[in-house]
């Protein structure tokens, strides 16, 4: 499984640096080069995320347990999503099941500036990849 090195609050801090939106447009760029190979076999429709008008895949390894820890793989045909994928990554990979459910994702969306800079499609597909994340989550704490 993809694990990123960098945490949801490094890219906090590293939001707070970058002064102007097309810098962190290139930082978003760059955190979804930083997440290394996808595997081809899960670029399917099984694991691809509807909602998401570029196309977003979703892998997901789900640990042992009541409140499993899970990890996320996300991938994206587009630079600035698969970058929007990284920063999920980072928010919600490597949690507990019911930590997942708990996080405040569109604060944090908020938080970055994200709802104000991405198009409304951008935005819903964010969503929608959350969505997911989260559904994967609770089917998880449900099965234990």
């Amino acid at each position: 499984m993809q694990r990123m090195t960098i945490t949801i609050d490094a890219i906090r801090d590293d939001f707070a640096f970058l002064d102007d939106w097309e810098e962190r447009y290139r930082y978003i760029i760059e955190l979804g080069n930083e997440l290394g190979p996808f595997p081809d076999e899960a670029r399917d429709d099984r694991h691809k995320v509807r909602g998401c008008v570029s196309q977003v895949w979703l892998v997901t390894e789900t640990g042992e347990g009541a409140d499993p820890v899970i990890h996320f793989k996300g991938d994206s045909d587009a630079h600035i999503v698969r970058g929007l994928v990284a920063i999920m990554m980072a928010l919600f990979s490597g949690r507990r099941a019911s930590e997942i459910t708990a996080i405040d994702a569109e604060g944090t969306m908020r938080e970055l500036g994200l709802d104000e800079h991405l198009t409304p499609q951008r935005a819903n597909g964010l969503r929608a990849m959350v969505q997911r994340i989260k559904d994967e989550a609770n089917a998880a704490v449900a099965a234990a």
